[in-house]
């Protein structure tokens, strides 16, 4: 995979004071976008009904301010017709990289989903989090055995970057110390 978009789900406001180890969680989600952002690959952001769940917590909102989230009810954000319209046009994107809460809900079913059209979809372990630790294992077990791929923030970006040169490495060595 060497040029995925990012998906960040339903990282919001009444949702994520109750997460498990929620501020290790939000560091390696900002240091993802950013990463992101310096390999310059596209960003989804979704909310879960936010007239309920409040919207995308500052920390991340403010990393993407010209990012305007795909609004959702549904679970799955492949089962919403907004993400999917927003995902057919990344045709030149090689695979799908899910970050978010909770691991067990949102984002387990939306790599169901992505994986049953055929997608490849990597889940960032330490970029998802739920309430309850034992939820977040269970479903990185499911996705495991869905074939989804697993993986960490530093694997990822190390794995686009490559190699230790230029000036994108040094931008991110900066990025992950």
């Amino acid at each position: 995979m060497k040029n995925p978009y990012l998906v960040v789900i339903d990282v919001q406001e009444k949702l994520f004071p109750v997460i498990h180890e929620k501020e290790t969680f939000l560091k390696n989600i900002q240091i993802l976008i950013k990463g992101f952002q310096l390999f310059d690959l596209p960003i989804i952001l979704t909310e879960q009904v936010p007239e309920k769940l409040g919207s995308t917590v500052e920390p991340i909102k403010s990393l993407l301010p010209d990012t305007n989230p795909i609004i959702k009810s549904s679970f799955s954000c492949a089962a919403d017709a907004g993400f999917s319209l927003k995902a057919n046009y990344m045709t030149n994107c090689d695979g799908v990289v899910l970050a978010g809460i909770e691991t067990h809900v949102c984002v387990y079913q939306t790599e169901r989903d992505l994986i049953h059209r055929g997608e490849h979809v990597e889940i960032v372990t330490n970029a998802v989090a739920s309430r309850n630790f034992n939820n977040h294992q269970i479903a990185l077990d499911r996705i495991r055995n869905n074939g989804g791929f697993l993986t960490t923030v530093e694997m990822l970006l190390f794995s686009l970057q490559e190699k230790a040169e230029g000036e994108t490495f040094r931008e991110l060595i900066k990025l992950v110390k």
